[in-house]
This record gives structure tokens, C-alpha cells and sequence, in this order.
């Protein structure tokens, strides 16, 4: 008895203690996206494009996301045929869709250019002004390059690999710069790291920069573009276009900063390691750096990707899901509950108790993977856990009623508590296995939404063997000690109707 004892306690400090020190910490189950709200986007790759070139653009996509830092647990899946993939992003807790929408629509291909020329305030040109610079621009007595523009004035859409037209916009979406740009030769997966630095010692010199560390491949294309930059002299009133190297994301401009002057035409910025200056010491200024880190660092996707259909869920109907699943399974357990005390009587009680380790446990599981494996709990995966409810409560039944015939057949107490567990788990084990070769088919060929139901269902059908085997047995071993083994209608030998 002492034995059982002992595992009894370890089991529920596992269960109880577990679940009351994880609430107490602030930490739950991470919600989905139909039970928390949010946005879902499906971005549409090119015809044809090579799943193994998608895994990367997503585990790309996924950190930037990630690296915005208010978007939290995104889901990020490939779907569709191997003709025909895209990729599903669901962003639970996101309410502001043009929110989504503008980190969705960061998905184009990084790039650094020459700049070519600006247009001036008035509308005329920069280089008409300052003259053209050879060494970003061969003229060879040929005219500067025409791509085609809109009624804006801009290129749309953008090719990284032809001259354009493109904008530099404000937060608000206002047009504050238009820069002719050439095409790229730097493209972002030559960028290894990024880093958002305070530099300077004094208040006069101090400011936001971005450091970059380039890999093999962006070195030398970073040092040719900058050496043709700095070739570009600097004006006393205004610095040349074509001293600036655009930075270029999704046919914008996301800043244009110009070559130092201190950098030598002859050499460049070289060694693999460069810095753009953002300015500034306020608030403004952290979160451009901190955004151009972002960028910098997760922007270069091996291919485009196109928003295609975008859904929002608001956080009441997601509430709403959420009190719908909980409620279903809370009559559920009660009726449970209900039913087994009044046949099971005494073994009603253990199976109750069980019920509520089994649902801590649970809950402690998705916790912890939500928390390791950025899993969350979605309304088909509640779906799951109230249908499991039915399936731990089928293994007390089994197990109580080959008590039940154990003690009819002459046995005493303490052999048919052991020698009925012993037959009861070897039909729990068979259940349960069919029932976890059902999670893993419906898991690993059904779509995205019905995985989250299997994968309840998986969890649930793993704890019920733990709960059978670590509290279930032991409880009932205890019980069969006590008065309420052997006195009274109430008691073990009384359901057994001895």
C-alpha cells in the first residue's frame, strides 16, 4: 500500500501542482486563431515552385514575422499539391488587418541598388542639376534608362533586375522621395546579420545606426557598389543621388542612406562590415532602426509571394468559440460524472478524481508545447479533448467492471483489484492504439484544420494510458484497503453487488 502511496501523491503533484503552478505564472494554453481572432492569409507562390525552395521562404517568412514582436504564435503552413503550393499564415490576436496586411505584404525580394537620380521638389531632375556620375552610370552618350511608370510616376510592379522608378513613403503612406534606381546587385541573401546599435558617446554625435555583416557572396558586390558610390563627390548643399545605395523591398524604398565621405573611391567600404546611419536618439529613431534590422536580417525570401485571400476572425466570435467548447465539455463532464457515481458508487469518486488529473495534465501538456513547440489550441483541437473525455471514461469503465467479475467469481478483494487491472489494460491498450492510429492518419493526411482535432485526440489517448497505469490502479488499490472496499452499498464489494 505504501507503494501506491507514494506513486498516488507523485502523479497528482504532477497533475494539480503542475497546473496551479502554470496559472499562477500566467502561463496557458497559446489559443488559435478561431478561438483567440486574428488574421488569415494565403500568399500564392509561382506555378511550379520547388517545395524544398518554399520550406526555406517560409522558416523566413516565420522569424520576420516573429521579429515584428507584436505578432504573436504565428501558424505557418505550406499547402495545396505538389503543382500547386502556397502558404497559409494565420496571426491569432492580430485585430488591425491593415496591420496584417503590412507584414504580409513584406514579402518580396530584398535588394540593394545604384541610385540613378531623384526627383527635386519642383519635379525636375537631380542629375540635370549636379550632372550624371560615370562611375554608377556608364552613359556612353546614351540617355538615362525610361522603365515605365505610372500616373504616380512610379514603377509598378517592380523588377529587381531592370532600372525603376520607386518611392521612399512616410508611416503614414505619403510619397517623400522618388528615386531612379538601377538594377540590383546585392540581393538580401547576401546579408548574414544585422544588428540595431546606439552609437556616439555625446549628445551631439550620439545615434541609431544599423550594423551589417555581409557572407562571401554579398561582400564583394557590397564593396563594388559602394567604391562607384563614393566616386560620386559630395555637393556643400545637397549629397548627389547617385551617392546613395537604395535599399529596395517590395518596389519601395525602405531608406537611401548616402556613402561617407570618408569612404575612399579606390576601396570602398570593404572587409565585409558597414553601418547605415538612422540618426537620432528618440523613439522614432529606435524603432526605424529596430524595423531595418528586422528587414535586413529576414527580408530575403529565395522567392515572391503573392497576398492572396485574407479573412479576419474577430476576438468575440473567437471568444465566443472558446466558451461554446468549454461549456460543451464542462455538461459534458458533469453528466460523466454523474453517471459514474451512481453506478460506480465508491469508484464513481476515483473516477472523477481521475477525470480532473487527466484534464490537468492536459491542459499542462499543450502549456508546455505551446511554450516549446509554439502550438496552440484551436476549436477543432477543443473538439478533440471533449470527444477524449468519453475515452478516459471508457477505460474506468473497463477496469471496474472486470473488478466487478473478479469479485463474482470468488476472488478477494486485493486479486481482483490487481488481477482485474491487469485484463482491464490489455483492452485499454488495445483501444487506445486504434484510437492513436486514427489521430496519426487523420494528422498526417487530413487538412490543416482537422490536424488540430487529431492531435488532441493523440495527446489525450497517450495520458489516458499514464492516468490508468500511475493513478487509476493505485487509487483503487488504496480504496481496496478501506472501508470503502469491503462495508456497505456504497463500497466496492457493494457495487459488485455482494
Amino acid at each position: 500500500m505504501r507503494r501506491s502511496i507514494v506513486r498516488l501523491s507523485i502523479i497528482l503533484v504532477i497533475a494539480w501542482g503542475g497546473i496551479a503552478y502554470s496559472f499562477s505564472t500566467g502561463h496557458f494554453p497559446l489559443l488559435g486563431l478561431d478561438l483567440r481572432g486574428g488574421v488569415e492569409a494565403l500568399l500564392t507562390s509561382p506555378p511550379g515552385t520547388d517545395p524544398d525552395v518554399l520550406d526555406v521562404a517560409v522558416d523566413v517568412l516565420r522569424a520576420r514575422i516573429e521579429g515584428i514582436g507584436n505578432v504573436q504564435e504565428p501558424e505557418i503552413t505550406v499547402v495545396g499539391d505538389s503543382q500547386n503550393l502556397d502558404v497559409l499564415v494565420q496571426l491569432p490576436g492580430v485585430e488591425n488587418l491593415d496591420e496584417a496586411l503590412n507584414v504580409l505584404g513584406q514579402t518580396g525580394q530584398l535588394s540593394f541598388r545604384p541610385v540613378y537620380d531623384e526627383q527635386l521638389p519642383d519635379g525636375s531632375s537631380a542629375v540635370d542639376v549636379f550632372g550624371p556620375c560615370p562611375a554608377v552610370y556608364q552613359l556612353d552618350d546614351q540617355p538615362f534608362p525610361a522603365p515605365p511608370v505610372a500616373a504616380d510616376g512610379l514603377t509598378t510592379p517592380d523588377d529587381p533586375s531592370q532600372a525603376a522608378w520607386l518611392p521612399v513613403r512616410d508611416d503614414t503612406g505619403v510619397v517623400t522621395a522618388k528615386y531612379l534606381v538601377g538594377p540590383a546587385q546585392l540581393m538580401g541573401t547576401g546579408i548574414a546579420d544585422a544588428l540595431a546599435q546606439l552609437q556616439g558617446t555625446s549628445a551631439i554625435d550620439a545615434g541609431w545606426s544599423v550594423s551589417l555583416t555581409l557572407n562571401a557572396e554579398g561582400e564583394g558586390a557590397f564593396t563594388q557598389l559602394t567604391k562607384d558610390a563614393a566616386s560620386c563627390q559630395p555637393s556643400a548643399q545637397v549629397v548627389h543621388p547617385s551617392r546613395r545605395i537604395a535599399i529596395v523591398l517590395d518596389g519601395e524604398i525602405l531608406t537611401a542612406p548616402p556613402v561617407a565621405s570618408s569612404v575612399d573611391p579606390g576601396i570602398g567600404i570593404a572587409g565585409g562590415r558597414a553601418s547605415i546611419g538612422i540618426g537620432g536618439t528618440d523613439d522614432a529613431a529606435a524603432a526605424e532602426a529596430a524595423q531595418l534590422t528586422i528587414v535586413l536580417r529576414y527580408g530575403a525570401l529565395p522567392i515572391s509571394l503573392a497576398v492572396g485571400n485574407v479573412e479576419k476572425v474577430s476576438a468575440t466570435l473567437g471568444a465566443d468559440s472558446l466558451q461554446s467548447g468549454i461549456t460543451a465539455g464542462l455538461i459534458g463532464l458533469a453528466l460523466v460524472a454523474i453517471v459514474l457515481l451512481a453506478y460506480y458508487r465508491s469508484l464513481g469518486i476515483i473516477a472523477v478524481v481521475g477525470l480532473t488529473v487527466f484534464g490537468s495534465l492536459l491542459i499542462l501538456s499543450y502549456t508546455l508545447l505551446g511554450q516549446v513547440r509554439g502550438l496552440s489550441l484551436t476549436l477543432a483541437g477543443v473538439t478533440g479533448i471533449v470527444v477524449s473525455v468519453g475515452i478516459t471514461a471508457d477505460s474506468y469503465i473497463v477496469y471496474f467492471e472486470r473488478i466487478k467479475e473478479e469479485l463474482r467469481g470468488g476472488a478477494p478483494m486485493y486479486a481482483a483489484v490487481s488481477e482485474g487491472f491487469k485484463k482491464a489494460y490489455r483492452t485499454i491498450l488495445t483501444a487506445d492504439f486504434v484510437s492513436l492510429m486514427g489521430a496519426f492518419l487523420l494528422y498526417t493526411l487530413a487538412v490543416d484544420r482537422v490536424k488540430g482535432f487529431a492531435l488532441a485526440l493523440g495527446v489525450a489517448t497517450l495520458l489516458d494510458l499514464l492516468v490508468a497505469k500511475w493513478f487509476t490502479r493505485h487509487a483503487v488499490m488504496i480504496m481496496s484497503e478501506t472501508k470503502m472496499g469491503e462495508g456497505g452499498a456504497f463500497s466496492i464489494r457493494g457495487f459488485a453487488g455482494e
